[in-house]
């Protein structure tokens, strides 16, 4: 017999199996993956704290150079995490997704 033909309680089998139903694990799956780079979590800390702060004075507050944060941050806009807005030249960023600011929040991050 086969771990899938074994006998067992069928109704803890569909319990288990309508948990899967309810949540979007791809979805989740992916976030944790962004949120698991420390580069990407300091970034959106920092969003968090600073909204419409643009790449330079971000790279600054990180001690990173502004391609390595331009490079996270486009990343991150890619997955709508991130919202931009040009005034001139400059490129200001700000947290644009409503989960990823509970997460944050849940982990300890609190608004300046």
């Amino acid at each position: 017999m086969t771990a899938v033909e074994r006998p067992g309680d069928h109704k803890q089998v569909e319990r288990a199996t309508s948990a899967l139903a309810d949540v979007d694990t791809g979805g989740w799956t992916q976030r944790f993956d962004l949120l698991s780079d420390p580069h990407r979590l300091e970034i959106l800390l920092c969003l968090h704290r600073a909204p419409g702060i643009c790449v330079s004075d971000l790279a600054a507050a990180l001690g990173r150079s502004e391609n390595a944060v331009s490079q996270a941050l486009r990343v991150l806009r890619q997955q709508g995490w991130v919202s931009s807005t040009r005034l001139g030249r400059v490129v200001s960023y700000r947290l644009d997704d409503d989960i990823v600011h509970d997460l944050l929040h849940w982990i300890g991050a609190r608004h300046g």
